[in-house]
């Protein structure tokens, strides 16, 4: 059963909050046993807060679009008075789970977001200019823009989000949960702006989506703030095309629990400071993850971002000291095409084990204005970014690596920031076969 907002006293005319109007469309639907909340009338609903109950559909027709409020202290605190014991900072008690939400779901099982129309969240209205090349807020963490906590049996189909002020869509604890075929246009220069991040989920696909973000377009999480929830697996992502000042796929840095059983296929990634990015900051471990059929293209974007071009990074260092990072183990990269300005990255300090590469194929070349022959380690205790020149492939403390059939190709190299084809450094069971390198020395 459909439930018009218009019924509700919703006037859509992107000026009036329309946000009461929209909720108790979503009561009486919940109420009722479950229907469909429908935007509609090719309007521009602006809302507050709302919050998603079981059974519900919110349901955007195409022309119409939910708008954020620009007003933050119209913003729900889902999280308001729940601390977590022994976290503080700068001395006051925190919870370390979104301070706001524009839509918030818990514990509301079959809900969905779908339609062909658009939710803006409405970023510039949370931010400020620092540089040419970024914008950020005068406090963390800014609206988030779709928070679902708890919730199962989760469906996000379609839909265009665009404009986050922070994380775009963020399901926390959740099971069973379908994205398909939605687009989120974020802006390049607004800062953590995340497209996806599943946190402490399961059996979570991620299917035929096109994402753009400043920072990760996906970035699987396990974050302190959830740890009530279990682990972060059975992740399948397939069929997407991604773009990203940050990483395109992530699994971290936020770790403290684990990560297992994830499954990549026949993704796209291009223009994109770095492309797959496994960083392990905290205790929680990776295991099981297989990435396949994939092409990227990376390229550097300026300092204040993460990452120096690298097509695949995998680090496991320690965020501080006293609190060891956990292990990365079984990572298979098969049938994998890079080209861009650095090469692959994997710093392991002996917690990197077992990594299988079959048909990987690094081309090095010029893209950008920035400066190449760079590592970034970032973050971690004492990290930073160092100059060493750029390897297709630079491996430094791993145990267990099996090279077959993989290929470096360095198209130019006329400021010599691009070193050698394969570089090994204290890593032990290092297997290399029949590979191909073509342009070093021209």
């Amino acid at each position: 059963m459909d439930y018009n907002v218009f019924d509700y006293g919703a006037s859509g005319d992107g000026k009036k909050d329309d946000a009461k109007s929209i909720q108790k469309a979503i009561d009486a639907a919940s109420a009722s046993g479950g229907g469909r909340v429908v935007l509609d009338g090719c309007r521009t609903f602006l809302s507050s807060s709302i919050i998603l109950k079981k059974g519900v559909d919110l349901h955007v027709v195409r022309g119409s679009r939910l708008l954020a409020t620009p007003v933050l202290e119209d913003y729900m605190h889902p999280n308001e008075g729940k601390k977590d014991e022994g976290v503080s900072i700068a001395g006051t008690p925190v919870t370390l789970k979104p301070s706001y939400a524009f839509i918030y779901a818990l514990d509301a099982d079959d809900i969905a977001i779908t339609g062909d129309g658009e939710i803006d969240g409405n970023c510039y209205a949370f931010v400020k200019r620092v540089s040419q090349y970024y914008v950020t807020g005068d406090f963390y963490p800014r609206p988030t823009m779709i928070y679902l906590e708890h919730c199962s049996h989760v469906t996000v189909r379609d839909i265009t989000l665009r404009n986050a002020p922070f994380w775009t869509l963020h399901p926390a604890g959740c099971y069973d949960v379908l994205i398909s075929n939605i687009r989120i246009l974020n802006p390049l220069d607004v800062a953590n702006s995340d497209g996806i991040d599943p946190d402490h989920s399961s059996n979570v696909r991620i299917l035929g989506c096109h994402v753009e973000a400043a920072d990760d377009c996906i970035c699987l999480k396990s974050s302190a703030g959830n740890m009530e929830y279990g682990p972060t697996e059975n992740i399948v992502i397939a069929d997407c095309t991604l773009k990203s000042t940050s990483a395109a796929l992530k699994i971290g840095t936020e770790g403290t629990g684990d990560f297992k059983n994830i499954v990549v296929h026949g993704v796209t990634i291009s223009g994109t400071n770095r492309g797959i990015s496994i960083q392990i900051r905290d205790q929680g471990s990776v295991r099981n993850a297989f990435f396949s059929d994939i092409t990227i293209e990376t390229r550097r974007f300026a300092p204040c971002w993460w990452g120096t071009a690298e097509p695949i990074a995998i680090t496991s260092i320690d965020r501080v000291e006293g609190k060891e990072s956990g292990s990365i183990e079984n990572i298979v990269f098969e049938n994998i095409v890079a080209s861009g300005e650095n090469g692959v990255f994997i710093h392991g300090n002996h917690k990197v084990r077992n990594i299988r590469m079959r048909n990987v194929r690094i081309e090095l070349k010029t893209v950008s204005k920035w400066e190449k022959g760079l590592y970034d380690y970032r973050p971690g205790e004492g990290t930073e970014v160092l100059k060493k020149g750029s390897s297709a492939y630079f491996i430094s403390g791993v145990d267990g690596l099996l090279m077959e059939d993989c290929s470096a190709v360095f198209s130019d190299n006329a400021d010599g920031a691009f070193s050698d084809a394969v570089r090994i450094d204290d890593s032990t069971d290092i297997e290399n076969r029949a590979f191909r390198t073509e342009g070093l020395d021209d």
